[in-house]
């Protein structure tokens, strides 16, 4: 596995959560992650959590203001193994696919796909009209991977924690990292039955 660090991005949307998560999972993981939230992704925290923003940046291994347009994952030659936005509000997305961006945390989205880096995007958002498909379209076009977080109830989940658990799992797979805790779709028997899903390795 690559040493080189995982960025994140939490943005505004509701559901940072997911967010505090990969932070929390990754570390867990002995993997390097460096954080940049955005200045409304704080509002979410207030309203979502009952955490300080000192909880959350203290869960990465390095952590940047929204404004610091001159921090290491402005640059492409930061290496890393790619981006994860996590959630990912439909502003955020609009910035990133337009070029034009406005913070650090859609600058180093923009780097990502320019370096031709995996970036992942939880977008946030439902019901969806036209331009926001086209702009998830436009997005997908040219690299980046539209990962709603979708639950997935097939693993019988029994607790909000295993819902959540489960999504960022599948994020973390696109990148290679296996939390260990994600319950595997093991297909049908002959009979027509599910399977019980595999226990966790």
């Amino acid at each position: 596995m690559t040493s080189e660090p995982l960025l994140l991005g939490i943005s505004g949307a509701s559901g940072i959560i997911y967010g505090i998560r990969l932070l929390e999972t990754l570390r867990a993981l002995g993997v390097e992650c460096h954080l940049v939230m955005s200045r409304s992704a704080e509002v979410s925290l207030a309203h979502e959590t009952n955490l300080k923003m000192a909880d959350v940046t203290a869960l990465a291994t390095a952590a940047y203001t929204p404004g610091d347009i001159a921090a290491a994952p402005s640059s492409g030659s930061f290496r890393t193994r790619g981006m994860v936005i996590a959630p990912c509000s439909i502003r955020s997305m609009s910035e990133i696919a337009s070029g034009v961006t406005s913070s650090l945390l859609t600058r180093a989205a923009d780097v990502t796909l320019k370096e031709r880096r995996r970036l992942v995007l939880m977008v946030r958002e439902t019901p969806l009209h036209t331009g926001h498909l086209r702009t998830m379209t436009a997005l997908s076009e040219i690299g980046a991977i539209i990962a709603p977080p979708v639950p997935a109830f097939y693993s019988a989940p029994a607790s909000i924690d295993e819902l959540i658990d489960h999504t960022v799992g599948r994020v973390l797979d696109l990148f290679g990292i296996d939390t260990g805790r994600l319950k595997r779709w093991g297909g049908l028997r002959s009979s027509g039955k599910r399977r019980q899903p595999n226990s966790p390795t």
